[in-house]
This record gives structure tokens, C-alpha cells and sequence, in this order.
């Protein structure tokens, strides 16, 4: 496995806003060659950081998103059976059916290993895994390398990839989990920290109109009874479909009218309460 001692730090990326804190943890991470594991609800920019990783570093991201039903042999590799059964009785392939290695497919994890230049490599919504592909998949990434047990071998990583891992706090993380990772808890952004997000998203937006959105959107996310509060994704879409409507007036946002509430809200029940919320401040 070759080790890279020229990495460049990690300082943000064009579309990503960066603290301190996060921007010291994500080089010590990887300095340190060890998995960060980033909670917060959704809408804080976990998955994003990874793309914004990749981005400022110049290397290939490759995403695993898992999946309730997932096992960790799935993010490995898969060993295609069906269609060597199929080649075999049928006789139209052009492969030999006899070298099994032609019908091992690599998974997200057996990419990041197998890649010819270091990757970063996200892990998104561990918690919905149970317990055990957890910590099997965190002794995979201590040990940089899998068997593959059709054939008798074993790959190990080119290169150590940059592992993210994120949670949306659904369900507990073992303590050998916690204890093989470093953590970061990424906070919903405070007004000031939304304003220069939105900032980077729409430079040429009157900074009057950024403050009566931003007014507004955590107006809208202190509801009471809300299931799912917009998040930024939610915040700059809204924005987006502000602009796109030629007839809409800022003005109407400083009157308490709040146009394309279905675009920050996604459940009809949520959507219901905004728009009493909305009228009876009107």
C-alpha cells in the first residue's frame, strides 16, 4: 500500500463553507490515516463535505450508501453466480467460465481499495446498518485489505483512502465503533454561517433580500408540530425559485407572504402547519 506524504490541507471548496473546527478535524483525520465519523441532522452538510474533500484535493470520491438490508460482503464485492451459471449452459459468452475472477465485480469499498490513485471515500448513513457490518466493515478499513474467498485472495488497498462516514443519529453506534473513529458534530448553521452559504450559492444577491430569506426560513423551522424542518438544501432551492419567478417582489416577504412554501416543506402534514403559520401571521 503506498503511503502519500503530499497531501495538501484540506481549506474548503467552492461551494462549501468551512469552519476552523471542521476544517482542523478533517486534516488531522487524515494525517492521522483515521475514519471521521460526521453527525448532525440533515440538511448540515455531512455528505457534501465528502464531495468538498474531493473536490479540494483533486482525488476520485466514490460513495457507499448504505442500506438496511446491506452486508458488508455487498460493499466489498459481489461474485456474480447468475450469469457464470448462464455462460456456462449457454455457451455465448466469450469469457472462461472456468476463471471465476471474470465474475467478481468489485463493491464501493473493493473500488476505493483496488483504485490506481487515492480516493476518498464516503460512507453515508452508517446508522442504518446493524451493529455487526459496522464493526466487520471498520476491521476492513484498520486492516486495508478483504479476502475474496471464491478465489483464495486477498486484495489490499493501492492506495489508503480518505474514509467519511456520516450519521443522521438514528440509531446507536457500537463503542468499538466510536472508539476506531474521530467525531466531529457538525451544527445547524447560526444565521451569520447560513448567510455566507447562501452568499457563496448566489454572489450577486442583494445582501437585503438574503437577510428577509434568512429571516424567514428560521422563522419557518421554530414551527411547532414540524416532523422534518427545511434544511439548507430546502433554503437554497426556495431561493432558486425565488428568482426564477418574474413576479416576485421582496416586499411581499416583508409583509409576512411566503411564496413556494412546498419548496421547504416535503410532508403534506408539515406543509399544512407552515401555511396556518403563514396566514394567521398575515
Amino acid at each position: 500500500m503506498t503511503k502519500d506524504n503530499n497531501l495538501r490541507l484540506f481549506t474548503g471548496a467552492s461551494k462549501y463553507v468551512l469552519d476552523e473546527e471542521l476544517a482542523k478535524i478533517v486534516n488531522v483525520s487524515i494525517a492521522l490515516e483515521m475514519p471521521l465519523l460526521l453527525k448532525g441532522e440533515p440538511g448540515t452538510g455531512k455528505t457534501m463535505l465528502a464531495h468538498a474533500i474531493a473536490e479540494s484535493l483533486q482525488m476520485p470520491l466514490i460513495i457507499l450508501n448504505v442500506k438496511s438490508s446491506m452486508k458488508l460482503i455487498d460493499a466489498l464485492y459481489q461474485y456474480d453466480t447468475l450469469t457464470r451459471l448462464n455462460d456456462s449452459r449457454f455457451g455465448d459468452s466469450k469469457r472462461d467460465v472456468s476463471r471465476i475472477e471474470d465474475y467478481i465485480r468489485m463493491g464501493k469499498i473493493g473500488q476505493a481499495f483496488t483504485a490506481e490513485r487515492k480516493t476518498v471515500l464516503l460512507i453515508d448513513e452508517i446508522d442504518k446498518a446493524d451493529t455487526d457490518f459496522q464493526d466487520d466493515m471498520l476491521d476492513v478499513l484498520d486492516q486495508m485489505q478483504f479476502d475474496i474467498i471464491e478465489i483464495d485472495k486477498t486484495i489490499k488497498a493501492k492506495h489508503r483512502p480518505i474514509v467519511i462516514i456520516t450519521s443522521n443519529a438514528k440509531k446507536d453506534l457500537s463503542d468499538p465503533f466510536l472508539g476506531r473513529c474521530n467525531f466531529h458534530h457538525i451544527a445547524f448553521p447560526d444565521p451569520d454561517m447560513m448567510r455566507r452559504i447562501v452568499k457563496v450559492h448566489f454572489p450577486e444577491l442583494e445582501d437585503n433580500l438574503i437577510k428577509l430569506c434568512i429571516t424567514q426560513f428560521y422563522r419557518l423551522r421554530e414551527i411547532r408540530g414540524i416532523e422534518k424542518k427545511p434544511a439548507t438544501r430546502e433554503l437554497i432551492n426556495w431561493i432558486r425559485a425565488l428568482k426564477a419567478d418574474p413576479d416576485f417582489n421582496p416586499r411581499i416577504l416583508e409583509q409576512g407572504r411566503i411564496p413556494f412554501l412546498g419548496v421547504l416543506f416535503k410532508k403534506s402534514a408539515d406543509l399544512h402547519l407552515a401555511m396556518q403559520y403563514v396566514g394567521a401571521r398575515r
